[in-house]
């Protein structure tokens, strides 16, 4: 694991009450993914890069909000888009 500076300016962000249970936009647009990331800048739950439409990667790139984590039971590491770091 690794240390970024973008970690201490990363609120603690917890999805929405009424965020649906998968990729926000793969539920909107049909598609499936893999895995899920929660974005600790807003709270945008995505899909990951093993996933076919890679929503956590273009979240990071139109919002710029760097630290995603795990959204996935029983997981809780933390990703930096911007350093390239599990944090």
């Amino acid at each position: 694991m690794g240390n970024c500076e973008h970690v201490q300016s990363v609120p603690a962000v917890d999805p929405a009450p009424n965020t649906p249970q998968g990729c926000e936009e793969c539920l909107a647009e049909g598609t499936r993914w893999v895995h899920l990331r929660l974005c600790l800048g807003c709270g945008h739950v995505g899909c990951c890069d093993s996933s076919p439409m890679r929503h956590a990667t273009a979240h990071y790139r139109k919002e710029g909000h760097p630290i995603v984590r795990s959204f996935e039971p029983g997981e809780d590491w933390r990703w930096c888009f911007a350093d390239e770091l599990i944090v």
